[in-house]
């Protein structure tokens, strides 16, 4: 299965603005960007100007890097987002939300999308009570996403334990964090996403 795997401090760099890929780190003076703001590779003095569909390239990267989606997949995503009905940039953000990885995510069960995407191909994670350790899952209204029993076994679901709870979980989300499972119990809306790009400038770059 292919993904990205350099380093994603670069990719905050070359947007230019933290996507926050590595979690608690990019609140951190550690944090890339914050020590080396410039974009990675050799500095020219020049400046060029970046045309419309330059600024539209750069925030649909934002959005393929902040959910480790590669062009493919995200192609992908886009043709059914065109095919639902509503606007096409908020089913596109809807259907990057309710990916499987994103959910884990969001429900706190991680630190970071690609540390959620990491338990999920170890299987340590269930959806319905079944394990589940393709990423890319597309949950729905209803769905429970909880632990296996090997999941629960590791070091990691201890830490999970001392975390859960300190980051704030959106609306569309219901967590049990007795059991440290959770539920998607609506379909987010793009005002529960906090969407460092611009989805309707990705519209307008795949419609051309």
């Amino acid at each position: 299965m292919a993904r990205y795997t350099g380093p994603v401090c670069r990719l905050c760099r070359r947007n230019g603005e933290k996507l926050f890929l590595k979690g608690d780190r990019c609140f951190t003076p550690k944090c890339a960007i914050e020590r080396r703001p410039n974009p990675p590779g050799q500095r020219s003095p020049r400046r060029r100007k970046v045309s419309d569909r330059g600024l539209q390239l750069r925030e649909k990267q934002k959005a393929r890097h902040s959910y480790g989606v590669l062009e493919r997949q995200f192609r992908r995503l886009y043709r059914e987002a065109t095919r639902l009905p509503g606007p096409t940039g908020d089913n596109l953000i809807t259907l990057l939300e309710l990916r499987l990885d994103n959910v884990v995510y969001r429900a706190g069960l991680a630190e970071s999308r690609a540390q959620a995407r990491q338990i999920v191909c170890h299987g340590s994670i269930t959806l319905n009570g079944h394990k589940a350790d393709i990423p890319s899952i597309e949950t729905k209204i209803g769905d429970r996403v909880g632990w296996t029993a090997r999941g629960r076994g590791t070091k990691f679901f201890e830490m999970v334990k001392e975390w859960q709870g300190g980051r704030e979980v959106p609306g569309w989300i219901a967590v049990d964090p007795a059991q440290l499972e959770a539920s998607v119990s609506a379909l987010p809306l793009r005002t529960d996403v906090d969407a460092k790009f611009d989805e309707n400038a990705i519209v307008e770059y795949y419609s051309r």
